[in-house]
């Protein structure tokens, strides 16, 4: 008797699960998004779930969607050596259109843990464990050529990222799905708790998802890298990769609102535009 209520309490607390899945991605993809022209091929799209209905939360999202022809809008990589700097100024230095925080960094020293290259030339290397293992971080990222960007993934090799040929390369991570299969997640805190996360997504027509979702506030729970998972799955993506997070999540339009931030950053623990986190480098949207 007691083997069959168990048997029947897990099943129950499997279709509930089930469930509550199948209402997620509903609501996602019934929603009715804000959306705003950026420039010609790039879009904002923007909606705050605030009747606790994603994940059982209030969530407040926002994402740019570009074409990803690398005629009008192109990709490209902000980056410093060792300087941190806002992600609104990496975009307005470098003129762009938009911009969204990278990958991780030395908050104490400066400059990303991360390999990454800006027009040919190795700004960071990898910074690894002391038993030579890379972190998930490193294990995958992004690559622009011509203005165009995709995902790579580590091949298994040492040198990988150096042999790489494309002249702007940022490793990041983890990734979440590659070409439509999801990747594997640990338990570790990292990924199954909820935070402001940052993330990046490829559609099978080509366009380039860049997205925040605000975190550490009543008005915002986050979300965790398997939620996240599921989010980019029902926006379209086949392919989509973790980038950091936390209080560094930040997604900036050029000309938009009073400072350009588009989401809540969380490091001056207020619900506004004005608490963007130093960073190391950020990925650029630029008008050709």
């Amino acid at each position: 008797m007691l083997k069959k209520l168990l048997l029947a309490t897990a099943l129950f607390a499997c279709s509930l699960t089930a469930f509550s899945q199948n209402a997620d991605s509903l609501t996602v993809v019934k929603t009715r998004w804000q959306k705003t022209r950026v420039a010609r091929q790039v879009s904002l799209f923007q909606h705050h779930f605030n009747q606790q209905n994603l994940f059982g939360t209030n969530q407040n999202i926002s994402f740019l969607e570009i074409k990803n022809t690398g005629r009008k809008a192109v990709f490209a990589i902000g980056a410093e050596e060792k300087q941190l700097i806002t992600t609104s100024d990496f975009g307005l230095r470098d003129t762009a259109l938009a911009a969204i925080n990278g990958n991780f960094f030395d908050v104490k020293n400066g400059g990303s843990v991360d390999f990454v290259r800006v027009q040919g030339k190795t700004i960071n290397t990898n910074r690894l464990a002391a038993n030579g293992e890379r972190a998930r971080h490193q294990q995958a990222g992004i690559a622009i050529e011509n203005g165009k960007l995709k995902l790579i993934k580590w091949d298994g090799s040492t040198d990988w990222e150096s042999r790489l040929t494309a002249a702007d390369v940022l490793l990041n991570g983890p990734l979440l799905t590659f070409n439509g299969v999801d990747e594997s997640l640990d338990t570790a805190a990292f990924n199954r708790l909820r935070h402001p996360r940052t993330c990046l997504g490829l559609k099978p027509n080509g366009h380039v998802i860049l997205l925040t979702i605000d975190g550490r506030n009543t008005e915002s729970a986050g979300a965790s890298l398997f939620e996240l998972t599921k989010l980019m799955r029902w926006l379209g993506c086949t392919s989509a990769i973790n980038f950091d997070g936390g209080g560094s999540t930040t997604l900036w339009v050029n000309g938009m609102g009073s400072n350009g931030v588009i989401n809540y950053p969380t490091d001056n623990k207020k619900w506004d535009h004005e608490g963007q986190r130093k960073v190391a480098n950020v990925i650029l949207v630029k008008k050709k």
